[in-house]
């Protein structure tokens, strides 16, 4: 759907949110005047008004009944698209669709590489785009990563390369490249099971003329199996990870200890983005170079310096058990104590708690919503590794500082969301800086988002 078939219509705008002020600000542009009805949360609605004092604002959740009065209603990303009102308007011809939705529509001849996954994929993306821009592309960076769409509505590209999460790859399309980092099991609250999950991913693949996924995971390969045009990294016949480098088949090309962004987790991202790169058409070995120049994303695997004679690093992006356990291999033969949990989805805990139950450089620090569930999980396994649980998060860091060895590692990676505790991952990492002692403002901010 395009803006431009808005008109005429009764719209409302689901949620007040980055993306949703993104929609109300290119509607308004392409269609003056147009009534516009939003739906926000109370403590949104005078900065809603605000905004647009042209807009009906309700300071509450949208029923049914109310959703069913509009021909077309704009939805925010974090509203699952399964809630049983959207469902019941939708049998009564609301049709439902997006910031993300409206960009594509409008934008039909863009040249997109969308990337996806349960993890590495805003790391992937922001490499992709800074290895295209080393080449001289005009690239712009925008979605989940942190830029909607239709900030950029405006604006012209020769590549695209945009993040969607599990809750956009429905509203994609067509593109001229996806790419899926991974697939585990994660959003199930959004999603409803761990089946709608893996679908709602992989819709991704339906509108992809060529599909790039991971050649290291098994059930990522058997589930885009019947794709025509599907590609892999990872492999040792393309773009993978061997030893102490990144490798094009045979040939080495670039030293892992020259990766900015630690861990093998995300020398694999590399390949993803050198591979992406490929093909699309450029000339990857040329853009390889170009991985010591880049910035390693806020929030993740960062590291924030030393205090107290401790190193302090800062994963507040981890949500899934995956990601921890990755964010621990990475620090491999340093005393590390690992801050775990926040808000419980219900995720299966068994494979980390295998893994990590005996390890003998390892302390864990429960917190959080599920970190009862953790810690019983560890004791239910008569796990050796030192185990503490902490009231709340600061009570965590202060654990932690006690615990962890001189010289040694305080890691935060929940493997959990943070919104038990705190408003997002990026507000969580920063109170970790804070409470570390380090200037918590000074950490954030993606660096290449929008056009360059």
């Amino acid at each position: 759907m395009r803006i431009a078939e808005l008109a005429g219509r009764r719209v409302a705008v689901w949620g007040f949110g980055r993306e949703a002020r993104a929609a109300i600000h290119a509607i308004r542009v392409q269609l003056p005047g147009f009534a516009l009805a939003v739906y926000c949360r109370e403590s949104e609605a005078a900065a809603a008004q605000a905004f647009d004092a042209t807009l009906k604002v309700y300071a509450h959740e949208p029923e049914a009944v109310a959703l069913s009065a509009y021909d077309v209603v704009v939805k925010s990303p974090g509203v699952s698209i399964y809630k049983p009102a959207i469902v019941t308007a939708q049998a009564q011809g609301t049709v439902f669709t997006s910031g993300t939705a409206l960009w594509f529509g409008d934008h039909p001849d863009a040249r997109v590489v969308a990337v996806t996954g349960t993890k590495g994929k805003s790391t992937t993306t922001s490499m992709l785009a800074h290895l295209a821009r080393s080449l001289g592309v005009r690239t712009a960076l925008a979605g989940n990563i942190g830029m909607p769409l239709l900030e950029l509505d405006d604006q012209t590209a020769d590549l695209w390369v945009i993040e969607l999460s599990s809750f956009q790859t429905g509203d994609a399309g067509p593109v001229e490249l996806g790419v899926v980092t991974s697939l585990y099991e994660e959003h199930l609250d959004w999603h409803g099971s761990a089946e709608r999950y893996v679908a709602d991913k992989l819709k991704l693949a339906d509108v992809s003329r060529t599909l790039l996924v991971n050649g290291l995971q098994q059930n990522l390969l058997a589930h885009t199996a019947d794709h025509v045009q599907r590609k892999l990294f990872g492999v040792a016949e393309g773009w993978h990870v061997a030893g102490d480098a990144i490798r094009c088949g045979a040939e080495r090309v670039f030293k892992l200890a020259d990766l900015p962004a630690p861990g093998v987790h995300n020398a694999l991202n590399a390949c993803a983005a050198l591979t992406a790169l490929e093909l699309l058409g450029f000339d990857a070995r040329a853009a390889a170079p170009a991985l010591a120049s880049f910035h390693p994303l806020p929030h993740r695997l960062q590291g924030l310096g030393t205090r107290d004679g401790l190193d302090w690093v800062n994963d507040s992006i981890s949500t899934t058990p995956k990601a921890t356990h990755a964010a621990i291999d990475s620090l491999a033969g340093r005393e590390v104590t690992v801050i775990v949990g926040g808000f419980d989805r219900g995720l299966d805990w068994s494979d980390f708690v295998a893994a990590f139950k005996d390890h003998a450089h390892l302390r864990i620090v429960a917190q959080g919503a599920n970190g009862p569930r953790i810690a019983q999980a560890l004791r239910t396994a008569k796990a050796t590794v030192p185990l503490g649980e902490a009231e709340d998060f600061a009570d965590a860091v202060a654990m932690a500082r006690t615990v962890t060895p001189a010289g040694g590692v305080v890691l935060l990676s929940p493997g959990a969301p943070s919104f038990d505790e705190f408003k997002n991952y990026a507000e969580r990492g920063r109170v970790f800086a804070e409470l570390a002692g380090f200037d918590g403002t000074a950490i954030g901010g993606i660096e290449g988002l929008g056009v360059a």
